[in-house]
């Protein structure tokens, strides 16, 4: 169990780090794109670049039309920096001193029901604004994928549970 235990606090921390940096990169684009710092039109403004913060190197690409900007660009890198996020809760489950209980269940939960959810949530709403890409129902399968996977593990800690209490009141 120690190893899972490293493990899983090396795969926290790593989650962390990604869910920062898409955090960043939501919040430094938004600024970009709101105020023009640090950001490039290109072709007529028909393409912008969001530069590296106080660089003039290329970030992150996109096309320069607000539905796109909303939809393609901003809520993709938000909505990544919240799955990282709630990854690392999840990590973060396998590394306490007690495996079940019930905020690991609610980690758990919360977890399976974002990768249900929002991104079928989301290509239903954008397919109403922009016509989603095919890759948009590729995202919708393995999140759904990786839902199940965390359902099923929410299930397993919800009986762990169940018997750790049991056990409990016989001793």
């Amino acid at each position: 169990m120690d190893n899972v235990k490293i493990v899983s606090r090396i795969l926290f921390y790593i989650s962390r780090c990604f869910a920062a940096v898409y955090f960043a990169s939501f919040l430094h684009s938004a600024i970009a794109l709101a105020t023009g710092w640090s950001l490039n039109l290109r072709e007529d403004g028909k393409y912008f670049q969001v530069y590296f913060p106080f660089t003039e190197t290329p970030f992150l690409n996109g096309d320069h039309n607000s539905a796109y900007i909303v939809w393609e660009f901003l809520t993709p890198l938000l909505l990544y920096g919240l799955f990282f996020l709630l990854l690392g809760n999840v990590f973060r489950v396998f590394f306490q001193p007690k495996l079940f209980t019930q905020k690991s269940i609610k980690h758990l939960k919360r977890f399976y029901l974002g990768n249900f959810i929002v991104p079928g949530l989301l290509v239903l709403i954008m397919s109403f604004i922009v016509d989603p890409e095919i890759d948009a129902i590729a995202v919708i399968v393995l999140h759904g994928i990786i839902g199940v996977f965390a359902y099923f593990l929410a299930a397993i800690f919800k009986k762990g549970l169940n018997l750790q209490r049991e056990q409990d009141l016989i001793i």
